[in-house]
């Protein structure tokens, strides 16, 4: 292959001693306190709607506080760009200290916020702005680690090399959720809900500290640093990348084909089923938290399992059957984690339904993330504003134009008031108020009686179950996401890897799986059923399945430190 290094050239590229080790390792730990940084928020999402968004009803708050959560993985594209394109020009090393010192930076601040009570609306602005900060931030970083570890892996072990940095995402949420559970301890609920929860923050500054000085310790890449002597270096990667038809073919199919359905199933299974146990489920926090962190512990180890595998059979069957096996058996899982964690509330799931008789056009999407409790003023949006608030799941029925709502819970029913506003319009009128909450006890009295819990009860917990379901849910995400960065890292070229690699991965993991949270909890309170979100991510999934078993190519065999690589879709190689 002409356009290829000679073969010792290679090889002293590819060349594995104890210091490259220690390099690579230096750079997964590093990596694991950014993740840290990350991903506190969303552990935290309850308790920071309360304190960042207390002037929404509880439903919108939890909705605005996922969303504030998504900024985050919004702008990641945006990162992305910037940062691969600094990656491909300047290098990796100096790429990574920039992306973690404004990463931790904004994590620290978050920690000294004032809230909702003291300042009003400035909380949340500077909240999504910090945000903002650690998605441009974390739009750079993963690109970096992942293209600077299989850059010093050798030919034929880059699936196991790489796997490391994909458990560092892993390790990073299970650190979040030590130091948080440790403070929730110390502390005591009430004490931790009102101030300490801004300590795991305020701790990150040990954190940045420790990660920059591993930073700094870091060699450059063997790879850039050859293409730097050869002169090779992009001077326009971003022209490069989407320039290039071909480039741009297979950076789309490495989104759809890839990137979109791992990025469901990770989100799915380390993010949602925390959300899902808390909000839906009614597990106290600590709890879910010990249930979580022990299947992540058991889970983490299969990321190299199946990097390894990987390197063996391919990235793409390892990939693609995770994607199938979380598309069939999601709702069984989920099913089956109700009955684990909250079995008074499965049993009254079956036995009591719970029904919204209305005329449908006076019926409004209650998945609003801006929407406040005055907003909803018809009886039918009143009556699934409070079955939203109290977790219940309900099936809709249709009732011609003018008919009245009313709430059935097994055989008793309720009728909903309608809401009328004062004049200014900032609040109801006193008479609405007094129906409002009228209903609402109804209602609530209504559930108890039909066996609906108020919260799970933890000596029914099948905690064992609740383990396995969580860490057969974590090992579908070990499959698409051990491989991924192997795979991504060999479908592009060196001069500009950084660049293309970072842009799908992006888009796929902050749009399709950054917004799963947000997107699957107000599916959720708009249809009725609890686990109606899933479709999102079965949805996405499939289709990913679908576009990669069809049009994306094998890749573990090629050499990464061909010009060519990808480019044609019968062969690899020039």
């Amino acid at each position: 292959m002409s356009s290829s290094p000679t073969a010792a050239a290679r090889e002293d590229i590819r060349a594995m001693d104890p210091e490259d080790r220690r390099v690579i390792l230096a750079s997964s730990v590093g990596t694991i306190f950014e993740w840290y940084d990350f991903y506190l928020y969303g552990a935290l999402a309850t308790i920071m709607a309360k304190q960042f968004f207390g002037g929404l009803d509880p439903t919108a708050a939890f909705i605005f506080a996922l969303l504030a959560f998504a900024a985050g993985f919004i702008v990641r594209p945006l990162g992305a760009v910037i940062f691969g394109r600094l990656g491909d020009m300047i290098g990796r090393k100096h790429t990574f200290l920039i992306t973690i010192l404004i990463m931790g930076s904004a994590t620290f601040l978050v920690g000294v916020l004032p809230n909702y009570a003291s300042v009003g609306l400035v909380a949340p602005m500077l909240l999504i702005v910090l945000r903002l900060a650690q998605g441009l931030a974390l739009g750079g970083e993963y690109g970096g680690a992942a293209i600077y570890v299989a850059e010093h892996a050798p030919q034929g072990h880059r699936g196991r090399y790489t796997a490391w940095i994909q458990t560092t995402a892993t390790l990073g949420l299970l650190l979040s959720l030590m130091v948080i559970l440790g403070v929730r301890t110390a502390l005591g609920e009430e004490a931790f809900a009102d101030w300490g929860w801004r300590l795991p923050f305020l701790v990150s500054i040990v954190l940045l500290a420790v990660s920059v000085w591993i930073r700094m310790s870091m060699a450059e890449s063997p790879a850039f640093l050859k293409m730097q002597e050869e002169g090779k270096v992009s001077k326009a990667p971003l022209a490069e990348c989407f320039g290039q038809p071909k480039n741009l073919r297979i950076l789309i199919l490495a989104l759809f084909g890839l990137v979109a359905g791992q990025a469901v199933i990770w989100y799915t299974g380390q993010f949602y089923t925390m959300f899902f146990l808390t909000s839906v489920l009614k597990v106290d926090g600590s709890t879910a938290n010990i249930l979580l962190g022990l299947a992540l512990l058991l889970g983490t180890p299969f990321y190299v399992v199946f990097g390894i595998l990987s390197d063996r059979v391919g990235r793409k069957p390892v990939i693609m059957a995770g994607l199938l096996l979380a598309c069939l058996t999601y709702f069984p899982l989920f099913k089956a984690l109700t009955e684990a964690a909250n079995p008074d509330l499965a049993r009254a799931l079956a036995n009591s339904q719970v029904v919204v008789k209305a005329d449908p056009m006076t019926c409004s999407f209650q998945g609003s993330p801006i929407a406040r409790e005055i907003d909803f003023t018809s009886a039918c949006d009143i009556a699934k504003r409070t079955l939203a608030v109290n977790a219940a799941s309900y099936a809709n029925v249709a009732l011609p134009s003018g008919s009245p709502a009313v709430v059935m819970v097994g055989k008793v029913e309720i009728p909903a008031p309608n809401g009328r506003l004062t004049a200014e319009g900032d609040r109801f009128e006193p008479a609405t108020t007094v129906a409002i909450t009228e209903f609402r006890q109804k209602v609530a009295a209504a559930l108890v009686e039909a066996g609906y819990p108020k919260a799970a009860d933890p000596a029914k917990m099948n905690k064992p179950a609740i383990v396995v379901i969580l860490l057969v849910l974590v090992i579908f995400v070990t499959m698409v996401y051990g491989p991924i960065a192997a795979a991504l890292v060999e479908m592009f070229p060196t001069r500009i890897r950084y660049t293309s690699l970072s842009i799908p991965y992006h888009i796929g993991n902050g749009w399709f799986g950054g917004l799963m949270p947000t997107i699957a909890f107000a599916m959720a309170a708009g249809n009725g059923d609890i686990y109606h979100g899933l479709w999102y991510p079965v949805v996405i999934a499939g289709l990913t399945l679908v576009i990669g078993m069809l049009f994306v190519r094998e890749t573990k065999d090629v050499d990464i430190y061909s010009k060519f690589l990808y480019w044609h879709p019968g062969r690899l190689g020039k």
